[in-house]
């Protein structure tokens, strides 16, 4: 794809604060090896450089850009930390979307502005223990007393929900009517009854901090619905439908950062007199996965233009982010192979890199789901 002068600058940006922050120091090694929490001090310089959320509207603390360039930054973020990629697209897609799309001005004044500008963290409460990708299998329940909306169940899998702000959550308002007794709401977590369970040990993308969120008995003021009673699956799938743009270009960045490191290693790595790069097979691989990276690549961006052009990317964002997380995890894996033994220890960076690839088909919808989707579309 040739991009606009802009979307040049975007992608020079990025990747220059990527070399300071990332590749210059030891953060995202320490974040995987040791557990240690993603610095505010870090997520204060996304913000500050706009990073954080793109593609809010500039009144409301963001860059107001477009989705080709939260897909540049997204891709480069994640090619050199794929932590660094979640903790964005939790913020700047997941959270920031439904409340630019469907809260009112006021809504966006108390959570998206502070949201934007890093001074707050939001996490996205849509998962359940029961429900999984079926989003309208939700058993959190919120009904209507007075001028508050009672909200009790657990949410799982929840990206930032140790030290959220606030959470938009999904809970069902009406039983009995499927996913139109769905509802969306803005949730404070210094709320009574508001809590998050203990921290997720993950495999991969160790940076970030993941937990259940529980509520018993939070009171939540009718302003803080988002969108209409009864809306809230819409709100959910338009959020999920933009958010994979985000997601794909994530596992875009992984794989070209799984790549890359195979690059240099079989450039490095000397057998029989030469250096491994030479042999034919070597070749047919690194040729094998450049090619695929680029195809993922260019369904990624052609997804992100066509929201840009306010065509739906519905289906285009499920294919880009089926394909590029499978393209992810086979890249990470050949490219652990060509490291040989090496590849298999944590002095390595693709050992961080392949674990890191594993969570990619798994969530904002499966694989399968993304399947469904598409074979969906092509049948009908």
């Amino acid at each position: 794809m040739i991009f606009k002068k802009e979307h040049e600058l975007v992608k020079k940006s990025i990747k220059d604060f990527c070399q300071r922050e990332l590749y210059d120091t030891d953060l995202a090694e320490n974040m995987d090896r040791y557990g240690e929490e993603m610095p505010k001090e870090f997520m204060e310089k996304l913000s500050r450089y706009k990073f954080s959320c793109p593609i809010v509207p500039r009144e409301f603390g963001g860059a107001g850009a477009d989705y080709v360039s939260y897909a540049i930054i997204m891709e480069e973020l994640s090619r050199a930390d794929a932590s660094c990629g979640t903790f964005l697209t939790a913020g700047a897609s997941l959270v920031a979307l439904p409340l630019v799309n469907f809260g009112t001005k006021e809504q966006k004044e108390k959570y998206l502005k502070p949201l934007a500008e890093g001074t707050k963290v939001g996490a996205f409460g849509l998962t359940e223990p029961g429900a999984g990708s079926d989003a309208g299998a939700t058993q959190t329940t919120a009904h209507l007393e007075g001028d508050y909306y009672i909200l009790n169940g657990r949410k799982c899998w929840i990206t930032n929900a140790p030290f959220c702000d606030f959470a938009v959550v999904s809970a069902v308002t009406e039983k009995g009517k499927g996913t139109r007794g769905i509802s969306t709401f803005i949730v404070e977590s210094n709320w009574e009854g508001f809590s998050a369970g203990a921290h997720e040990d993950k495999l991969g993308i160790r940076g970030t901090r993941t937990s259940d969120l529980i509520f018993e008995n939070v009171k939540v003021p009718k302003e803080n619905l988002l969108g209409k009673e009864g809306k809230g699956f819409n709100v959910m799938m338009n959020t999920l439908e933009a958010g994979r743009i985000g997601v794909a270009a994530q596992a875009v960045g992984v794989a070209q950062s799984a790549l890359d490191e195979a690059v240099k290693y079989t450039k490095e790595r000397v057998q029989f007199g030469k250096t491994i790069s030479k042999f034919q097979n070597t070749q047919f691989k690194i040729a094998e996965m450049a090619t695929k990276i680029e195809a993922a690549r260019l369904l990624v961006f052609q997804a992100a233009q066509l929201k840009d052009e306010g065509q739906s990317p519905a289906l285009m964002s499920s294919m880009a982010k089926y394909y590029a997380a499978e393209v992810a995890n086979e890249v990470a894996y050949v490219a652990l192979q060509l490291h040989g033994g090496y590849g298999y220890v944590k002095d390595y960076r693709i050992e961080r890199i392949f674990r890191d690839a594993r969570i990619l088909p798994i969530y904002e919808g499966t694989s399968q789901v993304q399947q469904m989707i598409i074979a969906g579309n092509v049948l009908k």
